[in-house]
């Protein structure tokens, strides 16, 4: 009788993709060793789940991606807090900044993303903060109070997030985006500029085409620091600060300057890749995969914000920050970790936001295509946007703004590359045909099945 040695799985990262991954592993094969490695002090959490973090809809807690605290410990897979410094794919060795050393027979390489700093003198004072980790909301919601000044830099997908629950919280709320509307990474300039003039009408103060170019100390803080050295001059220690005025002062290229009590950067994420170099990896904006979710090098595979996939409708390689396509690509990479050979049909670019009770969605190739054909309809009025993409008589991108009862059929159509026939004439005239195009088309077509379950979306 064979006795098959067990495989040792290193996973660096435990947010959603690193979970799914051993938790997929684990299930298939129960005597493999597996180690998973987080870089923060916290269990492994959701951070799209921040912004209720933020409001009070859930504790910290609820924002675990396992609420049971034993969860990892009972699957019988290790957990360690450290951070990755040096991988070598020779010796099949990750070396971690707490001094250990772990061996590995595949490895995951599922570290995520990080913010990244914009180059804006002053962005490093204390009360500029990023909104990505637990601890940042910690100290958000130590500033943000009812009533207080909060700017906030970037208006993307993450952007607009975070400025829901500030918005939330009661906060005096101004939001700069350098592009020349809201959501530009996934949203036409219709639709943009739709949600800018919602957000607009719910309060909130948005400059478009428009950045901050400084950032320096307020008239509060410069105050408090005056009347510090006065009283510790005289000998009556600290002074109580002037109430009036605000920490931090902000200049924007428009020309105005903004007194705020807190300014939040969210003007993008980069993926987690300093570690991996001299590791021979290839590297692009992300990390390079093939369509089984490995890395130019045998058993190094990645999944996540740090994996560079092929995108589903343009075949580019492209990295997909969302965190369902992030728990579908690790279910892939922990498959092929165990010998499987599943490969992934391209991530599909998808996108839905909620932004003060505006429901927002885009899929596929919502830009268009050369030599492709279009149509638009929005009621500016009644905040409601559509706008579908063809090539051919095939659905290859959408958005949609205000018109819910829509969003999975356009999944569907799109994924499925269903062609439409006659029905693409139809949809030029009326894009609100959906339903029936789907009926009429996507049932017949054997290539392809909606769930049901989408139709409800």
């Amino acid at each position: 009788m064979t006795v098959t040695t067990p495989t040792r799985h290193v996973i660096l990262g435990n947010g959603p993709a690193g979970v799914v991954a051993a938790e997929q592993i684990r299930k298939q094969r129960p005597r493999d060793s597996i180690v998973m490695v987080g870089a923060e002090p916290e269990p492994p959490y959701s951070r799209m789940a921040i912004p209720y973090l933020l409001i009070g809809k859930v504790g910290e807690k609820g924002t675990y991606l396992r609420k049971d605290p034993d969860h990892f410990k009972k699957q019988n897979i290790q957990e360690i807090r450290a951070r990755a410094t040096r991988l070598d794919t020779a010796g099949k060795k990750v070396h971690l900044d707490n001094g250990d050393v772990l061996e590995y027979d595949k490895l995951l390489i599922a570290t995520g993303a990080r913010p990244i700093s914009p180059p804006i003198p002053g962005v490093n004072l204390p009360g500029v903060h990023p909104c990505w980790t637990l601890e940042n909301a910690r100290q958000i919601i130590e500033l943000a109070k009812p009533g207080s000044r909060v700017l906030q830099m970037g208006a993307g997908f993450i952007g607009c997030i975070i400025m829901e629950a500030l918005a939330l919280r009661g906060v005096k709320l101004t939001v700069v985006e350098m592009g020349n509307r809201m959501v530009p990474r996934m949203m036409t300039e219709g639709a943009g500029s739709m949600i800018r003039d919602w957000c607009i009408k719910k309060g909130v103060n948005v400059h478009c085409s428009t950045k901050v170019e400084a950032i320096e100390v307020g008239s509060q803080a410069q105050q408090q620091s005056l009347i510090e050295k006065i009283g510790s001059a005289i000998g009556f220690g600290t002074a109580v600060a002037a109430k009036d005025g605000a920490p931090l002062r902000a200049k924007l290229s428009n020309g105005e300057v903004l007194e705020v009590d807190l300014v939040i950067s969210a003007t993008g994420v980069k993926p987690n890749l300093d570690f991996l170099e001299g590791s021979g990896l290839q590297v692009d904006q992300g990390l390079l995969v093939d369509d089984h979710m490995q890395t130019n090098i045998a058993d190094v595979y990645a999944a996540g914000d740090v994996a560079q996939v092929r995108d589903f409708s343009t075949g580019e390689k492209t990295v997909n920050m969302i965190q369902p396509a992030a728990a579908d690509d690790a279910r892939i990479a922990a498959q092929n970790m165990m010998g499987q050979g599943t490969q992934t049909q391209g991530s599909l670019a998808m996108n839905v936001l909620d932004t003060l009770g505006l429901i927002a969605a885009s899929f596929g190739q919502w830009w268009g295509a050369e030599g492709g054909q279009s149509v638009e309809l929005q009621n500016k009025d009644e905040f409601s946007y559509m706008r579908l993409e063809f090539l051919g008589d095939v659905l290859i991108g959408a958005t949609s703004l205000g018109l819910t009862n829509h969003v999975g059929v356009m999944r569907g159509l799109i994924q499925g590359k269903i062609h439409l026939g006659e029905w693409k004439d139809h949809l030029l005239e009326d894009p609100t045909r959906l339903m029936e195009a789907y009926l009429a088309c996507a049932q017949s077509q054997s290539t392809w099945k909606l769930p049901s379950s989408s139709l409800q979306h």
